[in-house]
């Protein structure tokens, strides 16, 4: 089956209901634990990639879903639809002293195509666009930090287009997008997600 009848047979779930996720109320997490959350396409592929590539204590959890729109408790039909403002996106509970924000998101430069506007791959939409949303000022610092070298040494051909912006309310994905790739193995993965071999930046 071609990757274009894959991408429209995503499946859509009868049940609309999600809620609101705020990782810094779990239980049995570091006193110290962060919360990181980006944008890059199809959230399936993204969180795939972060939880293969870091270990599990070092990105604690990782969940799919939307940030950045204007709806509240948002259904994935809806964001499909592009009408709701939100972005595909994954949130992730760190631990700082296993793993580094900027190492985060030099993974995210990695590991997408950020010269896309609305764009991964063939998938097309404001749901699909490249984002930072950054936890405080800090967060903002090191993402804009990273973001300006990774335009000046990675990605030269084309312009960055990621937006940077502070987190706003996180809507989790429906539970079937979650851990999607793992409990569905030949499911659809955006093209443009693979991990780019770029030397360490200066």
């Amino acid at each position: 089956m071609s990757t274009l009848i894959n991408r429209l047979l995503r499946p859509f779930s009868s049940t609309t209901a999600t809620h609101s996720f705020t990782p810094d109320t779990a239980s049995g997490l570091p006193a110290n634990h962060q919360i990181a959350t980006v944008a890059a396409g199809c959230f399936w592929g993204v969180e795939h990639l972060y939880r293969k590539h870091f270990p599990s204590d070092a990105v604690l959890d990782a969940r799919v879903g939307y940030i950045g729109g204007d709806t509240s408790n948002p259904s994935y039909r809806a964001v499909c639809s592009g009408r709701t403002g939100h972005a595909e996106a994954l949130q992730m509970t760190f631990d700082p002293s296993k793993v580094t924000y900027r190492a985060l998101l030099e993974f995210f430069y990695r590991m997408h195509d950020p010269t896309t506007l609305d764009r991964q791959g063939p998938d097309t939409g404001s749901q699909y666009r490249s984002g930072i949303f950054t936890h405080g000022e800090e967060q903002e610092r090191v993402a804009r930090e990273v973001t300006k070298q990774v335009g000046e040494q990675w990605w030269k051909d084309g312009k960055v287009v990621t937006e940077i912006i502070p987190a706003g309310k996180w809507w989790d994905a429906e539970e079937y997008h979650q851990l999607y790739l793992d409990r569905n193995p030949g499911g659809y993965e955006c093209p443009s997600h693979f991990l780019r071999k770029f030397p360490p930046l200066q």
